[in-house]
């Protein structure tokens, strides 16, 4: 069938994989709706048949890269297993990982400027998403004295600003894509100097 013959939910489809495209290629803000529409072989028309507009679209798009990023997450952490700090390091790496991958959802999610709260389905796929980052922090902090644990929110607050940090400065082609080091040993580096101030690894 022709992408002419997109009807229904099949069309809704289509838009976001163009808009996929179009975002890895030219960011969240760098594409209009009829540049969608004609990536998809659609009408200009069409595409307000399921989004109100630009936004709505990319909302869409978001919440998609947050139900696969929650994925990847769930599935690096494992249950906590074989150890907490072994899990939150591999949640840290899974997070480059992602960016990585899919560059067109991740730049939807943290570089639109839509609010998580767009719409219901994005607010239910990213407190999915941001809820395995708090268990691992929760996980982890359980060995510092109550007294002195930092709350598990904020905790996987600063981890997630770290690895945002590394990606948009050391991956996808970016200046500091030269740096000596891979984004993964920066991560590795800048988690255990924030593990070790917290009192969670020795200083060795």
């Amino acid at each position: 069938m022709s992408k002419r013959g997109y009807h229904h939910g099949n069309l809704r489809q289509a838009l976001v994989d163009a808009a996929l495209v179009l975002i890895a290629e030219k960011g969240p803000t760098g594409f209009t709706m009829a540049e969608a529409a004609k990536s998809a072989s659609v009408s200009a028309a069409a595409p307000y048949r399921h989004f109100a507009g630009r936004e709505d679209l990319i909302a869409e798009v978001a919440a998609q890269g947050y139900d696969v990023f929650a994925d990847v997450l769930e599935f690096a952490y494992n249950g906590g297993e074989p150890s907490p700090l072994a899990a939150f390091e591999a949640v840290g790496r899974a997070y480059l990982a992602f960016a990585r991958k899919y560059p067109g959802h991740y730049m939807a999610m943290f570089e639109s400027g839509i609010s998580p709260r767009q719409t219901p389905a994005l607010a239910q796929a990213s407190d999915r998403a941001n809820a395995v980052l708090s268990t691992a922090a929760d996980a982890l902090s359980q060995r510092i004295p109550a007294d002195r644990r930092p709350p598990a929110a904020m905790f996987s607050a600063h981890i997630s600003a770290m690895s945002h940090g590394i990606v948009e400065l050391y991956t996808r082609g970016k200046p500091g894509a030269r740096a000596p080091f891979t984004p993964e040993e920066l991560l590795e580096a800048g988690i255990g100097i924030y593990l070790r101030g917290l009192g969670l690894i020795s200083g060795d």
